[in-house]
C-alpha cells in the first residue's frame, strides 16, 4: 500500500539519483524499512541478515534530512497501524542498513529489492516488491508483489504508463510466491483471504505462437539482439516489454513463454534483481540460466557472475533459446569479422 500511495503522489522532492543514474524514491527506502522492520520482529533475538539494494548514505548527509523525514513519516503511518511503536529517523537509517549483508554460501540471508523496476515506478509503469530467502546458498523462498499487474491475461498496454492509473481497480494487483519443493502460486495482492492458485509455465509446442518478454528500456537489455534470437526461434509475435521481475511472474503463470535479458557487457547483475523470481519460475516448472546454460548461482555474495545474459522459459523453449542465442552470437561475430576485414 505504501508503494502504491507514493507512486500516485510522486513528486521531484520524493526522488533522488544514485551514482548509477537510477532514480531512488521514498518508496524504495520505505519498503526496505518496512520489510526489515517486519522480519526483525519475527525473531528479535537474532540479527537479521539481509542483502538489499538501498543504503542510507545520502540520508545521513544534511542535504538528505527532508527525504529522511518524509520516509520516516510515511513508514510510521504503516508501523503505527500495525500496532508498532513509531520509528525515529535513526531507527529508519538502522533498518535500511540491515540490508548491507554480504550474503554468501552459508546461513540464512533475506534478499530484497524494495522497488524492482524503479524507472518503471517513476514512469507510472510496472514494478515489483521482491523478497527471496537464501539458505546455505540455495534460493528457498520467493515472493513478488506486483501492485499494477492485472490478475487476468496481460496486454501490451499493461507495460506502459497507463498501468499506475489503473492500480487499485478490481482485478489489479498480483502476488506470486513459491517455496522450494512446494510449487508456485498466484493470488490477489490486496485480499489476504483470497485463495492461492497453482501456476505453471506454458511450454508451447510451436514457437511461432510463443510470446517473448524483455526489459522495457533498451538500456537494460539489447533489444536488437533479443529480436534476432526470437526470429531465429521462429517467434512471430512482437515482444512484450515490461519493467522489473513482473516478467518472472508472467512467465510462471503462462502469459509468455520466453524471457531474455542481455545488458551491456559492463553491467554486473545483482542477486536481488532475480532471486525471488528465480525460485518462482523454477517451482512453476521453468528454467532460468545464463546464456551459456548455467543455472544462476546466488551463493557468491551480492553479485551474479554470468556468461553474457539471462534466459528463462519452460524446458522446451529454454533449450531452443540457448541454441538460438548461440546462433545469433555466431552471426554477429561473423558480421563483425566481415566488416573489419573489409
Amino acid at each position: 500500500m505504501l508503494c502504491r500511495i507514493v507512486q500516485q503522489q510522486l513528486s521531484d522532492a520524493e526522488k533522488v539519483d544514485k551514482q548509477d543514474d537510477s532514480p531512488v524514491t521514498v518508496a524504495d527506502y520505505g519498503a526496505q524499512v518496512l520489510v526489515a522492520w517486519a522480519l526483525s520482529r519475527v525473531d528479535p533475538d537474532t540479527r537479521l541478515s539481509m542483502v538489499a539494494e538501498e543504503d542510507s548514505a545520502s540520508l545521513k548527509d544534511p542535504s538528505g534530512a527532508a527525504m529522511l523525514q518524509r520516509i520516516t513519516d510515511i513508514v510510521n503511518s504503516v508501523v503505527v497501524e500495525a500496532g508498532g511503536e513509531p520509528l525515529t529517523g535513526d531507527d529508519v537509517i538502522a533498518l535500511i542498513d540491515l540490508g548491507q549483508s554480504a550474503g554468501g554460501p552459508a546461513g540464512r540471508h533475506w534478499v530484497l529489492d524494495p522497488i524492482d523496476g524503479t524507472r518503471g515506478f517513476v514512469g507510472m509503469r510496472q514494478y515489483a516488491v521482491c523478497l527471496g530467502m537464501l539458505q546455505d546458498g540455495e534460493v528457498e523462498l520467493g515472493v513478488l508483489g506486483c501492485p499494477n499487474l492485472p490478475q487476468d491475461l496481460i496486454t501490451d498496454e499493461d507495460g506502459g504508463a497507463a498501468a499506475a492509473s489503473r492500480s487499485g481497480e478490481a482485478g489489479r494487483g498480483c502476488l506470486f510466491l513459491a517455496h522450494r519443493g512446494a510449487g508456485a502460486y498466484a493470488a490477489d495482492l490486496w485480499d489476504a483471504a483470497a485463495p492461492l492458485q497453482r501456476i505453471r509455465v506454458n511450454d508451447v509446442a510451436d514457437n511461432s505462437g510463443a510470446r517473448f518478454m524483455e526489459s522495457f528500456e533498451s538500456r537494460h537489455s539489447d533489444h536488437s539482439f533479443t529480436g534476432q534470437v526470437a526470429r531465429l526461434m521462429g517467434v512471430t509475435l512482437p515482444p512484450l516489454r515490461m519493467d522489473s521481475q513482473v516478467k518472472y511472474g508472467l512467465l510462471s503463470r503462462g502469459d509468455a513463454s520466453i524471457f531474455m535479458r542481455f545488458p551491456p557487457p559492463s553491467y554486473r547483475e545483482k542477486i536481488w534483481d532475480h532471486c525471488a523470481g528465480f525460485v518462482i519460475v523454477e517451482e512453476a516448472g521453468g528454467r532460468v540460466t545464463d546464456a551459456g546454460g548455467a543455472r544462476l548461482d546466488f551463493s557468491r555474495g551480492r553479485w551474479l557472475d554470468l556468461d553474457r545474459g539471462i534466459v528463462a522459459g519452460p524446458p522446451r523453449a529454454h533449450a531452443a533459446l540457448l541454441t538460438a542465442v548461440a546462433a545469433a552470437e555466431a552471426a554477429r561475430a561473423a558480421a563483425g569479422a566481415g566488416s573489419s576485414g573489409s
